[in-house]
């Protein structure tokens, strides 16, 4: 089993009439599984690395938020049961499908093959959006001018999402949260 049989497996999981989360977590967990140690510290260096970019002041709350709530997420995914067996939005998740292949393979440019990397950002993605139905980028998450991802009446708001939608590659198109009124 390779990191990319992820995608054959979440596109014939497309091909059904209704797609349940458990279905979702089943691919998920046993994709996790193949994810050691070795994989998120890797992960981890590339995310510090990518950091370098972010703006000095905001870099450790970047980098805080992204390996708590992306990389240490394998380990929730392999242990997580604890989720309503419902029906997804199928076409929310069908869309998903080829902005989540075309995000693999951006993420695998340039990177040795065995990186799970790819791999990790798919699984939290999923998991984040149709399990746990929260946005990719956690509420309280702190973007450039103090602003954040907010929670308001079960609803989320991001501050950027809008700064995305030309941006083909960004995962923001998946997310559930919708842009910050007034921004």
């Amino acid at each position: 089993m390779e990191a990319e049989d992820i995608l054959i497996e979440l596109k014939e999981l497309s091909g059904n009439n209704e797609i349940t989360k458990d279905e979702i977590m089943e691919i998920l967990k046993k994709y996790a599984r193949i994810i050691s140690v070795q994989d998120l510290m890797l992960a981890t260096a590339r995310m510090r690395k990518d950091g370098e970019f972010v703006q000095k002041n905001y870099r450790e709350k970047y980098l805080s938020v992204y390996i708590k709530y992306f990389i240490m997420r394998m380990k929730e995914v392999k242990e997580f049961e604890d989720y309503d067996n419902v029906a997804v939005d199928k076409e929310s998740f069908d869309t998903s499908f080829p902005m989540l292949e075309q995000t693999f393979e951006k993420e695998r440019l340039g990177n040795a093959d065995d990186d799970k990397f790819p791999l990790i950002y798919v699984i939290t993605a999923l998991y984040t959006t149709f399990i746990l139905e929260e946005p990719i980028h956690p509420v309280g998450s702190e973007f450039p001018g103090s602003l954040f991802v907010e929670e308001k009446n079960g609803e989320f708001f991001c501050p950027v999402k809008d700064n995305q939608k030309d941006n083909v590659n960004a995962i923001c198109h998946l997310c559930l949260a919708e842009q910050t009124p007034d921004i």
